[in-house]
């Protein structure tokens, strides 16, 4: 950023006390037509950082649009100190096919950061995008869904090894927070390598806006802002309880042995305990039921939304808890009015599936 507190990008300036709505050409169609992304920057007249919330890098991850889109142009920015920059879909190609790749190639937008100029596509198009509006910023917040089939607790990933990256995430203040590196390519592995703090926000399922999360989310936001002083108005929320999953050894995926129709017994962010039933596969004709059982006491912070499963899909995703948050999950269900018990068939005759960990990889990506 210049001395003067003008934001500039290739084509154009936003100095303090402006605001711009952008039509960012990016790319060309078949047709020569421009590719263009969305783009809202708010220069506030006071001093401060530069922020951006990104979205929709997969195109049919949905809830992430609407939380920048509020943000943008629904919350009272007239007193911001910093800057904003806004991108709420970022896979344009994407976003209009409502698929999650790029249709070109089926090339995934979020494994091409930061991008190069005379590459492929996916690569032009976002060096593109971070060369204009990722690079300049001080800090991001960058917004994903699982994919489609699938749904996640909302809950923050970012590598919490790094100083800035530990302060956005607990200032963010989801009850989870992933400590994991970006995988090469992401967004925020990416940015975060290059000196700008980002944290990937994880919540619900593809195709959807689902309200609860977005409020919640748009609350994280808040608090970013108010820990950094983007707004004075805004507080850091403290969300009642915390727990920080670092280590291949506390989170797994469990996965399908058998091919079939899944029953599962829990919801995304519930605690199960090692030796609960958390889901069951069953034939067509219900003659045949295996049980899947938790390998250990944690929470299920993302599970299974299509209920049909081959050998090997992922049923659900599981990270173990201290006992401290264990305490503080009981105890948020018990006001909740909810029982722990689930219920659940009776398969005293079913087989168990006894290999419970899938490997951590593509599926296990929340940027995949």
């Amino acid at each position: 950023m210049s001395d003067d507190r003008a934001f500039t990008y290739n084509g154009g300036a936003v100095q303090p006390g402006e605001r711009q709505n952008v039509r960012y050409g990016i790319s060309e169609t078949y047709l020569g037509d421009p590719v263009r992304i969305p783009v809202t920057i708010v220069n506030g007249e006071r001093d401060g950082p530069t922020l951006f919330l990104s979205a929709a890098s997969h195109g049919d991850e949905l809830n992430g649009i609407e939380v920048v889109r509020e943000v943008a142009h629904e919350w009272d920015l007239s007193d911001l100190a910093g800057t904003l920059v806004c991108l709420p879909v970022l896979n344009v190609p994407g976003f209009l096919a409502q698929q999650r790749y790029l249709p070109v190639y089926d090339r995934d937008l979020n494994r091409s950061f930061p991008g190069r100029p005379g590459s492929t596509s996916s690569k032009r198009m976002a060096h593109q995008i971070y060369a204009n509006f990722i690079e300049p910023c001080d800090l991001g917040l960058d917004f994903h869904t699982s994919t489609r089939g699938r749904t996640n607790m909302l809950h923050a990933r970012g590598d919490m090894t790094d100083p800035g990256v530990y302060r956005l995430a607990m200032a963010f203040g989801s009850n989870v927070i992933i400590d994991s590196d970006g995988p090469s390519g992401t967004l925020r592995g990416e940015a975060t390598n290059d000196g700008t703090p980002t944290v990937t926000i994880e919540m619900g399922e593809a195709h959807r806006f689902q309200r609860s999360l977005i409020d919640d989310a748009l609350a994280g936001v808040r608090s970013v802002f108010a820990e950094y002083g983007l707004l004075e108005s805004a507080a850091v929320r403290w969300s009642g309880w915390r727990t920080v999953v670092a280590g291949a050894g506390e989170k797994t995926w469990l996965r399908a042995d058998s091919g079939g129709i899944v029953d599962t017994h829990y919801e995304s962010g519930s605690l199960v305990r090692e030796g609960d039933r958390i889901a069951t596969i069953t034939d067509p004709f219900k003659e045949d039921a295996v049980g899947v059982e938790a390998p250990f006491t944690g929470l299920l912070i993302g599970v299974l939304e299509n209920p049909v499963v081959y050998p090997g899909n992922p049923l659900c995703h599981l990270v173990e808890v201290d006992e401290t948050t264990e305490r503080a999950l009981e105890s948020e269900a018990a006001s909740n009015g909810e029982t722990r018990e689930p219920s659940a068939p009776d398969c005293s005759a079913s087989r168990r599936n006894d290999r419970y960990y899938g490997l951590e990889g593509e599926d296990a990506s929340e940027e995949r």
